[in-house]
């Protein structure tokens, strides 16, 4: 075997075991939250892929840097589920908002999902420039709410988006959440004092990886009667070619990133391009 050849399994190697290390402390996590995360919709493919992802988009870093965004997509994962699949009244929905974004100001958490989101939060105070930086976290957690609750009345009162609207509401995705939550956590200086203009290159990435997982998750979301882009009329081709779109437009956004913060450039590609792989689906320009 070729240097170069070993060099490059030794690394695939131990991202591998990164995300393995990373899934015991989230299946440990899981398990604090009684009743959250039932095991017939989070099993072990659902975290092995989402630590796979965050492994390979930061193999850098280790598991204990890794704890904050591993842990805040499971959580958007809890939210997303009790929007889609438990809340049956708007009410129930808007609850739900208010008493998350009352804990992300620093309430009492009354129930498992706003504990976890209180747990989070703390420990992303252990990290100096939250409280500089909370705001944007709060807002970015409002616009998730808000864009998962626009998802909710559109499915129950059958009021289909145009493609447009649609990708405008990637926010329901929850990855810029998330996104905000590990570079809060674990970003360079420069991403840091720089976090509100990579918050607009994060929504970017947001909006392509949001019409992937639809592609992705099609026949599931159907049969779940959840909403999905090739439920509203819009040829799946159109929609490859929107994908596309957006990850050139993505790009252009993350070249001025890698010139002052490699990594930070370096996570937002490999979001686009692990999910694309990892996914099998077409619109991903490997020429970009």
């Amino acid at each position: 075997m070729r240097d170069d050849e070993l060099e490059q399994a030794f690394e695939l190697g131990r991202t591998c075991a990164l995300a393995a290390e990373c899934g015991r402390d989230l299946r440990r996590c899981a398990q604090m939250y009684t009743g959250l995360f039932p095991v017939a919709a989070f099993g072990a493919d659902l975290v092995n892929g989402l630590t796979l992802s965050n492994a390979f988009s930061a193999p850098w870093a280790g598991a204990a840097r890794l704890k904050v965004v591993n842990r805040a997509a499971l959580w958007v994962m809890a939210v997303d589920r009790l929007v889609d699949h438990t809340a049956t009244t708007r009410e129930q929905v808007n609850r739900l908002t208010r008493e998350c974004l009352s804990v992300a100001e620093g309430a009492v958490p009354r129930s498992a999902v706003t504990r976890f989101l209180a747990d989070l939060r703390d420990e992303l105070a252990t990290v100096k420039e939250f409280g500089d930086l909370r705001w944007i976290w709060r807002d970015q957690l409002a616009k998730m709410l808000l864009g998962m609750t626009t998802a909710w009345v559109w499915r129950e009162t059958h009021a289909l988006p145009t493609l447009a609207r649609y990708v405008d509401n990637a926010d329901s995705r929850g990855s810029c959440f998330v996104d905000l939550s590990h570079w809060i956590y674990t970003a360079d200086d420069w991403a840091k004092a720089h976090l509100e203009e990579l918050w607009g290159v994060s929504r970017q990435v947001q909006r392509y990886l949001h019409l992937l997982g639809d592609m992705a998750t099609y026949r599931r979301d159907l049969s779940w009667g959840d909403l999905n882009v090739l439920a509203l009329g819009v040829d799946r081709a159109d929609v490859a070619a929107a994908m596309a779109e957006l990850a050139r437009e993505a790009e252009d956004l993350i070249g001025p990133v890698a010139e002052h913060s490699p990594r930070t450039a370096a996570y937002l590609r490999r979001q686009i391009g692990f999910s694309a792989g990892f996914t099998d689906v077409s619109g991903y320009d490997r020429a970009t």
